[in-house]
C-alpha cells in the first residue's frame, strides 16, 4: 500500500510555522536588551515587594514605594562617597610612589639568594624598574581609558534608570496584572496559580536576604583580617568585598585579587602571603559551605541544585546569569512540585472517583444473626 503524500496545505502549514518561529527568535534577538531589562526589573520588583507591602500596612503604597526605592538608590551613592575619595587619594599616591616600591622590591630580591639567582637569570627587577620609570608618562593613556569607562558608566546608568522605572511600575501594578491574567484561567486552576506566584515571590525575597547575609559575612571577615594585618582602609575594602560577594562563585575571587594588590604596597610580603592563603581558604568555604547552606535555608533549594544552577547560569549569561540562577531554580522547583501534586491528584481522582456510590460488598461481608 503506497504511503499517502502530504497535502499542499499541510506543507504550507509546516513552512508557515517554521517561518513564524524564525521571525519570533529573530525579534527576541533584536530585543534582547529591553527583554533583559524587563527580566531584571521583574526580579527587583519581586525582591522589593516584601518591604513595600510591609510599609503599605502603615502608609499609602505610593509613599512606601518612594521610601524603599529611595533607600535603594541612596545606598550605592553613600557607598560611592565612602569609597571614591580614599581610592582617588591612594591611586595618586600609588603612582607617585611606584618607583620607591620598585626599589623596595629590588632590595628584597637582592637579600634573598634564590630570588637573586632568578633575577640574574631573567632580569626581573630591571624590567620592573623600567616599567615603574615609564608609569608617570602614561597618564594620558590612563585618561583615555577613564574616558571609555566614563562612557560605559553613562550607558550603565541609563540602563539602570530604565530598569528602576520598569520595576516601579511592576511593584505598583504587578498584583493587578497577575490577578487579571489568572482570572482568564478556569476557576479550579486559579488557586494553584496564585500559590505558585506567592511561593515564587517568597523564594526571590529569600534569595535577596541570603545574598545580603553572605555579603555581611564576607565584609566582616575581610575587615577583621585586614585590621589584624594592619592594611589601611580596611573599612572601604571590606565594603568592596561584601559587594563583590553578591556575585556567586567569582565575586570572592575578584575581591580577593583587588585587596591582594593593595597589600602589595603595605607590609609586603607578609600581608600579601597571609591574605592570599586566607582568601583561597575563605573562597572555598563560601562557595561550598556558606552560600549553599544559606540559600538552602532562605530559598529552600538544595545545596547541590544551588551550585549547578549558578554554574549553568554563569556559563550562559555571565554575571547576570549567576545572579538570577538561584531564584530561577527555586521558581522551577516550585512549578515542578505543583505540577507533580496536580498529576498525583488527577491520578487519584481517576482511580477512585468521588462520585462512585459504595456497594454493599465494599462494607465487608454481611453477617446474618439468627433469631433466638
Amino acid at each position: 500500500m503506497a504511503k499517502a503524500e502530504p497535502s499542499a496545505r499541510a506543507i504550507l502549514r509546516i513552512v508557515t510555522i517554521v517561518v513564524l518561529a524564525a521571525i519570533a527568535l529573530y525579534l527576541v534577538y533584536l530585543l534582547r536588551k529591553p527583554i533583559g531589562w524587563v527580566a531584571m526589573a521583574t526580579f527587583i520588583a519581586i525582591a522589593l515587594s516584601g518591604p513595600v507591602n510591609r510599609l503599605n500596612r502603615h502608609m499609602r503604597r505610593g509613599l512606601a514605594i518612594a521610601i524603599v526605592y529611595g533607600a535603594l538608590v541612596l545606598t550605592p551613592v553613600a557607598l560611592g562617597a565612602l569609597l571614591v575619595p580614599p581610592l582617588v587619594t591612594q591611586g595618586t599616591e600609588l603612582v607617585e610612589d611606584v618607583p620607591q616600591y620598585s626599589r623596595d622590591v629590588t632590595k628584597f630580591v637582592q637579600e634573598n639568594k634564590r630570588l637573586r639567582e632568578l633575577d640574574q637569570k631573567y632580569d626581573i627587577t630591571g624590567e620592573l624598574q623600567k616599567q615603574a620609570a615609564s608609569l608617570p608618562g602614561r597618564i594620558g593613556d590612563a585618561a583615555k581609558i577613564l574616558g571609555d569607562l566614563g562612557l560605559g558608566l553613562v550607558n550603565s546608568i541609563f540602563a539602570l534608570v530604565n530598569i528602576l522605572i520598569l520595576s516601579i511600575f511592576i511593584v505598583s501594578r504587578g498584583r493587578q496584572w497577575t490577578d487579571g491574567l489568572i482570572s482568564l484561567r478556569p476557576e479550579h486552576e486559579r488557586e494553584r496559580l496564585r500559590r505558585i506566584l506567592d511561593e515564587t515571590g517568597r523564594a526571590v525575597a529569600g534569595y535577596v536576604q541570603g545574598a545580603l547575609t553572605i555579603a555581611l559575612i564576607a565584609g566582616t571577615q575581610t575587615f577583621v583580617v585586614l585590621t589584624i594585618l594592619g592594611v589601611p582602609f580596611a573599612g572601604p575594602l571590606a565594603v568592596v568585598a561584601g559587594l563583590f560577594s553578591l556575585i556567586p562563585l567569582i565575586g570572592a575571587t575578584i575581591a580577593a585579587i583587588l585587596i591582594g594588590i593593595v597589600t602589595l604596597f603595605t607590609h609586603f610580603p607578609t600581608a600579601t602571603i597571609i591574605w592570599a592563603i586566607w582568601a583561597v581558604v575563605y573562597q572555598q568555604i563560601e562557595n561550598n559551605v556558606v552560600q549553599p547552606q544559606v540559600q538552602r535555608r532562605t530559598v529552600q533549594v538544595q545545596p547541590f541544585i544551588v551550585l549547578v544552577a549558578v554554574l549553568f547560569g554563569s556559563t550562559l549569561l555571565g554575571v547576570v546569569g549567576a545572579l538570577v540562577a538561584i531564584p530561577l531554580a527555586a521558581t522551577i522547583q516550585i512549578a515542578v512540585q505543583e505540577w507533580w501534586d496536580w498529576r498525583r491528584e488527577q491520578r487519584h481522582a481517576t482511580i477512585v472517583s468521588p462520585d462512585e456510590e459504595p456497594t454493599p460488598d465494599d462494607d465487608g461481608p454481611t453477617i446474618v444473626v439468627p433469631a433466638t
